[in-house]
């Protein structure tokens, strides 16, 4: 933040946005809220935010972001006081609404809704945990409402992770919901696309080998390579046109290309509809296109009403959890684990009925022919979980999973750093939907009056599952399964990612995973034949459960210009 917001006289940025919230700190705030813990905002916040405050008061930088957590009020109060203290002439409004549970108990008593959940499909009258805390993930438009009041600053809790992109574009253009849906669609994507920071310049891209600077210059330092990719921006019209580029000071690292926007694109997708609690982005003919080194343009985005709903994330204690680390070494492996286990788990005996969950996970595989003890380690990983403390205390897991060192494998050596075999607290997390007007949307300004945020007053239900397009059989080029095979010639069997690219994500119990090619024609057409429903169920292996459902689209469109050929 301080060194996009002193910059400002050569590359000028009009919104710092930031995304600080995951399921991860959601559950983790959530329950240092409710047990009285501690600060539940996100502090990394302040660190970022104070050596930048002088230029965003000279410049006249707006800041919207997220790292409220579950005490917003309390880090509107510390930013206030940040300001205050600098004394720069800054207003700070934050936003509430997002803290949901009562509203949740007061459905479920009234009979209102049974709050299934959106990846499992279970009740929540049927979860096995006790609900402490929920939020909703809300829009962008309590944010665009502070920013028209004159607030500098906005703290948000849980709103999405696009919402403050939304948010500064709404009220930078003055748009309004009934006229301007498909521009709210546009600042949807592309707040999508530079949520997670450097992500789209090329951070958590498969094609991050492009990105090493030539050998010799390694050391060269920021602005070099991989070394330092930099932060995305994206410029949003009037109308709605998106351009993703970066940040100009270190523009000799990392890269706006696309193919990390398509990388960015497909992180988290679930289908061709992209919900948010103002708008719906509809994705079937999303593209882009490079004009130049560090910008693309965004294009094909379309638009629909937002769902009357929003999601939430409901936390619960999930009760403990333990852990201990062997390192097996040399040859036989998988023999040793075998034995190590089988001993481990006659110590475990009288125990193991309390545990909710025991595994023995293998962490890598040692080299063919290893040159070093290290390349010839791998980690084996002994986690137990349980409701109550006592029942992973030492004497029932970490002592049970070291006492049989003597009479274990040759070379045995366990972890020694035994911390994580004490038992710690776990969270629960589970997710379903709320309807809009069950929410109290409000804005909270520095003069202790406040605003109210209506919910959309135009929606559209939607299917509890996206739209799944099967895709061809393997080897032939077209829909209609009549038509003549496609001819790849000679074939050398080989890792995917020797041609393919691809980006995962997951949303609690929902994952996803998409992939795409380089150029079109037959890479493509190979690609969408093999990701068959059943071609990935045999890529995923062992891991694939029966049952599991997998859900499949594609795009098509092979323009060499628009790298967008992909599968979710």
């Amino acid at each position: 933040m301080a060194m996009l917001a002193a910059n400002h006289p050569n590359d000028p940025i009009d919104v710092l946005t930031g995304d600080w919230m995951s399921e991860a700190n959601m559950t983790a705030r959530a329950t240092m809220k409710m047990a009285g813990g501690g600060d539940a905002y996100e502090p990394s916040f302040i660190e970022a935010l104070e050596p930048a405050l002088n230029d965003i008061a000279r410049y006249g930088i707006k800041v919207a972001v997220n790292a409220g957590a579950s005490d917003t009020a309390l880090l509107a109060k510390v930013v206030t006081d940040l300001v205050a203290t600098k004394r720069l002439p800054l207003k700070v409004a934050w936003i509430s609404g997002d803290e949901v549970l009562p509203a949740v108990q007061r459905a479920q008593k009234e009979g209102r809704s049974d709050f299934s959940n959106i990846c499992t499909g279970e009740l929540l009258a049927d979860w096995n945990f006790t609900p402490v805390y929920a939020q909703a993930y809300l829009g962008g438009l309590g944010i665009a409402a502070a920013f028209s009041h004159g607030a500098d600053i906005v703290i948000c809790g849980r709103v999405s992770d696009a919402s403050p992109v939304i948010g500064a574009a709404y009220w930078w253009h003055g748009w309004n919901r009934d006229d301007h849906l498909l521009e709210m669609a546009n600042a949807l994507v592309a707040g999508h696309l530079i949520e997670c920071s450097s992500y789209v310049c090329g951070g958590n891209f498969t094609g991050f080998k492009s990105l090493e600077p030539p050998q010799g210059n390694a050391g060269a330092g920021a602005g070099a390579g991989w070394s330092n990719l930099g932060f995305p921006i994206a410029e949003i019209s009037p109308s709605g046109q998106v351009i993703l580029t970066k940040n100009l000071s270190s523009a000799g690292g990392g890269e706006i290309s696309t193919q990390t926007c398509t990388s960015q694109l497909l992180y988290e997708i679930q289908g061709p509809y992209y919900y948010n609690s103002d708008v719906t982005a509809l994705l079937t003919s999303i593209s882009f296109v490079q004009l130049t080194p560090h910008r693309v343009a965004l294009h094909g985005v379309g638009a629909a009403l937002p769902p009357p709903t929003t999601k939430i994330g409901i936390t619960a204690p999930g009760g403990y959890q333990a852990e201990l680390h062997w390192y097996p070494c040399g040859l036989d492996i998988g023999a040793k684990i075998r034995m190590l286990e089988s001993q481990i788990r006659v110590l475990l005996h009288p125990h193991i009925q309390n545990f909710t969950l025991l595994q023995f996970q293998l962490l890598g595989l040692p080299a063919e022919n290893p040159e070093t003890q290290e390349a010839a380690t791998v980690d084996l990983r002994i986690v137990a979980q349980a409701l109550r403390a006592e029942d992973l205390g030492p004497g029932r897991f970490l002592r049970p999973c070291l006492d049989v060192i003597m009479q274990a494998f040759p070379g045995a050596t366990p972890g020694l750093d035994l911390r994580l075999g004490f038992p710690r607290a776990v969270q629960e997390y589970y997710v379903t939907l709320l309807p809009q007007a069950d929410i109290q949307h409000r804005v909270h300004l520095w003069d202790g009056s406040s605003l109210d945020i209506a919910p959309p007053g135009r929606c559209k239900t939607y299917p509890a599952r996206q739209p799944s397009t099967p895709t061809p059989s393997p080897g032939n080029n077209s829909r209609d399964p009549s038509a003549k095979a496609f001819d790849f010639g000679p074939t050398v069997r080989g890792p995917l990612g020797w041609i393919v690219h691809a980006r995962s994500g997951d949303k609690g119990s929902n994952c996803n995973v998409g992939f795409w090619v380089r150029r079109g024609g037959d890479e493509w057409e190979w690609l969408r034949g093999l990701l068959s429903v059943e071609g990935v169920k045999a890529l995923l292996g062992p891991e694939y459960k029966e049952g599991g459902r997998i859900a499949t689209d594609d795009d098509d469109d092979d323009d060499d210009d628009y790298a967008d050929s992909s599968f979710g």
